[in-house]
């Protein structure tokens, strides 16, 4: 790493430019990304440049979201099982704003590619919860150099997974009940691949019925919560498919950082009380907390999005509560917690 880089340097590489030009796109493309979800990466000069930790891709052109880590120390660490904290493997010089790096550092470090974009596409996520999923996709993926990686913790272990999974000519990851991923020699390669997986996996999307606001109001009067803004949001309620999908559990790990484990439904009678930051009303609406983090709402309606592309006869499979607890009993995520909390 040369050492004399500053971010002057960085900031000037048109590369890095149209990186963080993409990252605001699709940062606010809720069927791509969602809050503080998604990363992208940038190799250059022996440096990872990666997503903070807890920032949201929407800011890429306004705020400072990027990190750089030394990439070879990281790689060293990982190869010896050291890795799990990368934040060691920052280059303090280069990171004025103190940023903690993306929790997906280290996959982002392990595949070759110079650019790497993880998002957790609806399209994506709705297939990846089926338990059948590598082979319902292989025919929908042909042609594309790609795998499937069955769920584990994000991390340190999913890159393990990772490189256990995919050959050194993969392109294309399926997260198993968790997301996609594509590399590629610039921006403008993964990207693609990113558009064309999420066009290839296009599903037919129920509409559900509409909210009744009247009475979500009426409910929620007095009370410290309020109906989603967000339209969609409230199909997770009024679509009887979607909530039979929602009642199985969480399906991603988002979903159990930002909504809690699974969700909580009220019969219309009863008001709305307790910690949770989300309610369902069946038939309804949904309810959010008015204090809920900035995180929750976007979380809502992915979850009503993804729910909406799945059928309850399909073989869907959800997180087990020992997946939720390690997510929720995990340092990287309290950290990403907190940060979208504030």
């Amino acid at each position: 790493m040369d050492g004399a880089r500053d971010m002057t340097g960085i900031h000037s590489d048109p590369e890095f430019q149209t990186l963080l030009r993409y990252s605001a796109h699709i940062g606010a493309d809720a069927a791509l990304v969602q809050a503080a979800g998604g990363n992208v990466s940038l190799k250059r000069d022996g440096v990872l440049w990666v997503k903070a930790s807890g920032t949201w891709l929407a800011n890429a052109l306004t705020q400072d979201i990027m990190v750089p880590v030394q990439l070879d120390a990281l790689l060293a660490a990982m190869h010896a099982n050291e890795a799990e904290n990368t934040a060691p493997f920052v280059v303090s010089a280069l990171n004025s704003s103190g940023l903690r790096p993306s929790i997906e550092t280290t996959l982002h470090g392990a595949l070759p590619h110079p650019v790497v974009v993880h998002v957790h596409c609806v399209e994506t996520m709705a297939w990846a919860a089926r338990s059948d999923a590598p082979q319902v996709l292989a025919p929908l993926l042909a042609g594309l150099r790609w795998a499937f990686v069955p769920y584990v913790r994000p991390g340190a272990p999913l890159t393990r997974a990772v490189l256990d999974s995919a050959g050194p000519d993969t392109d294309v990851l399926i997260l198993g009940n968790h997301g996609l991923v594509a590399g590629g020699a610039d921006t403008a390669e993964a990207g693609a691949l990113i558009g064309e997986v999420a066009r290839r996996l296009r599903r037919s999307v129920r509409v559900a019925p509409p909210a009744d606001l009247a009475a979500l109001e009426r409910i929620s009067a007095d009370t410290d919560f309020t109906p989603a803004a967000d339209p969609h949001a409230h199909g997770t309620a009024t679509d009887p498919a979607a909530l039979d999908i929602a009642l199985r559990g969480s399906l991603y790990p988002d979903h159990v950082i930002f909504l809690g484990p699974g969700i909580h439904t009220l019969p219309a009678d009863r008001l709305p009380a307790g910690p949770a930051p989300m309610l369902v009303l069946p038939g309804l609406g949904v309810l959010l907390r008015r204090d809920a983090s900035s995180g929750v709402a976007p979380l809502a309606r992915c979850l009503a999005d993804v729910t909406a592309r799945l059928d309850p006869l399909e073989p869907i499979v959800a997180l087990t509560q020992a997946h939720e607890d390690e997510l929720l009993g995990w340092d990287a995520e309290k950290y990403r917690q907190a940060l979208n909390a504030r």
